[in-house]
Order: structure tokens, then C-alpha cells, then sequence
């Protein structure tokens, strides 16, 4: 079983100003210095999805390896687009499975693939699982069968924006992870007073 991971830095970031959040510092690094310290160790290989300059995101801690993945045509269709993306990658390098994670998320788990793979094998199907945690599912902490890639490439041609109602309408399983004490394994970074908060939490 192949399964390659990919970080979802798409976002414009409006309610920080417009910047790119895989470039935010935290805690003496960047977010995606953090994403790939936490992600990487558990796929077979790494990729970010983004669209700003491939050299600022090696210089803010992607690997010469990792891939940089830009959205397909025509650009800004949210993160099902970054997922597509991911899919495509994965599939072309012969991989199983993608996961996905979200770049603002910096207190992702670092058992957050094989807690999905067991959500999976639990429900007994092939089919993709979610992160969950106090009472909300997290859809960019994600476990997809590269075989979706063709009916999540036709759903987002048909319109479709919501990474949450894609795996819904497919029953998605759902691996749930505890919260406290400390901050929910799946904060999210969206505004100057949520990176407060996270650098406080580091502490």
C-alpha cells in the first residue's frame, strides 16, 4: 500500500491581509515547516498544493523532492481543486492512497494517516475517511482512494466547491480524535488573532 501526502496552501488568506499562510511564522518556523514536520514522516512522499512561487515555499522548508502542485485550470475552485491536484500526482506516481492536510493546521497529528486507515478498515470499505474532532468533521484532514480522481475531477467540473460534501455524499468514515488538554488537534489559522492564540499555545 503507496500513500503520499499533500498540504493545502491554496487559500487566498483574505482575513490575514491576503497573505500566504504556508509563509506565516509560528513559533521560530513557518506553518508549512510545521505541516511538513508533521505530515511528511508518515506518507511515502509529499506535495503542496499552492499557487505562489515554488522558490519562497523551498525557502520556507518544502524539500527539493516534495513537489509543488499549482490548481488545474481555471485556478481558484477552493481546495477540491488542490485535492484534484494531489490526486493526479499521486496517481502518476503509482501511489494507493492520498492524504491531505490543511497548511494552517498546526497541531496536526502525527498519527493522523494510520488513525484514518483504521476509520477505513473499521467501516469496511475502499472508501475515504475524515478527521473529526469535538463534535465537527475536519474534510482537508483526509484519506482518498486515488481512484476518486475522476469523479471528484467531474463533480468539480459540475460545480461543486465543498470538500465536506463531496466525502458526505460518499459516507466518508470518520476517525475521530480527542481534544484538551491544549489546543483542538485541528485549529485552523485564519485571522492575526487565531495565530495569537496558536503561538500562546506553544508556550
Amino acid at each position: 500500500m503507496r500513500i503520499f501526502g499533500t498540504i493545502l496552501a491554496g487559500g487566498q488568506g483574505r482575513r490575514l491581509g491576503g497573505v500566504d499562510k504556508a509563509l506565516l511564522r509560528l513559533g521560530g518556523e513557518t506553518l508549512l515547516e510545521r505541516a511538513v514536520g508533521r505530515l511528511g514522516p508518515q506518507v511515502e512522499r509529499l506535495a503542496l498544493s499552492a499557487n505562489g512561487p515554488e522558490a519562497a515555499y523551498r525557502a520556507a522548508g518544502l524539500a527539493r523532492e516534495d513537489a509543488v502542485l499549482p490548481d488545474p485550470p481555471p485556478g481558484d475552485l477552493g481546495p477540491l481543486a488542490g485535492v484534484l491536484a494531489g490526486l493526479d500526482w499521486a496517481g502518476a506516481g503509482g501511489a494507493d492512497w492520498l492524504v491531505t492536510a490543511a497548511v494552517d493546521t498546526p497541531f496536526l497529528p502525527c498519527d493522523l494517516v494510520p488513525r484514518l486507515l483504521l476509520a477505513v478498515e473499521t467501516a469496511g470499505t475502499a472508501g475515504m475517511a475524515m478527521a473529526a474532532s469535538g463534535g465537527r468533521r475536519h474534510p482537508t484532514a483526509a484519506l482518498w482512494p486515488v481512484g476518486l480522481r475522476d469523479e471528484l475531477a467531474a463533480e468539480l467540473a459540475g460545480g461543486l466547491r465543498k470538500l465536506g460534501a463531496f466525502g458526505a455524499a460518499r459516507g466518508a468514515a470518520l476517525a475521530e480524535f480527542a481534544t484538551g488538554p491544549g489546543p483542538d488537534p485541528f485549529f485552523n489559522i485564519n485571522t492575526a488573532e487565531d495565530l495569537a492564540a496558536a503561538g500562546a499555545a506553544l508556550r
